[in-house]
């Protein structure tokens, strides 16, 4: 005879994975917010740090992060202009989750090609 494992629904409602995804799983996202974890950044600041990503990109994913309330981006009347993106305190709630996926990526690294 076996035991019968205890199984936890891994969502406690439908969809909420993919909800999940439909923020985090674009390309480049999880990067740009990887560095914004380190603290408010500029838009040039992202693309050094990313290097492969397009700059029009790399608007269109902030674009993104900001619409949904995981970035704000603040502007600061100077000459030249400047405007920092940071995280919001629900982009903060995704540091756990970035955490695990490094953690994953560290176990099971092997070099994948960026396309």
């Amino acid at each position: 005879m076996y035991q019968k494992i205890a199984r936890t629904k891994l969502e406690p409602e439908g969809g909420c994975i993919a909800s999940a995804m439909e923020i985090i799983g674009k390309k480049w996202t999880a990067l740009i917010l990887r560095d914004l974890f380190d603290g408010p950044k500029r838009f040039c600041e992202l693309e050094r740090s990313i290097t492969l990503i397009n700059p029009r990109t790399l608007s269109k994913r902030l674009d993104d992060l900001e619409r949904d309330g995981i970035i704000m981006k603040k502007s600061f009347a100077e000459a030249p202009p400047r405007t920092e993106y940071s995280l919001t305190k629900k982009g903060s709630d995704l540091l756990p989750i970035l955490k695990q996926m490094a953690i994953w990526g560290t176990k099971h690294h092997h070099i994948v090609p960026v396309r």
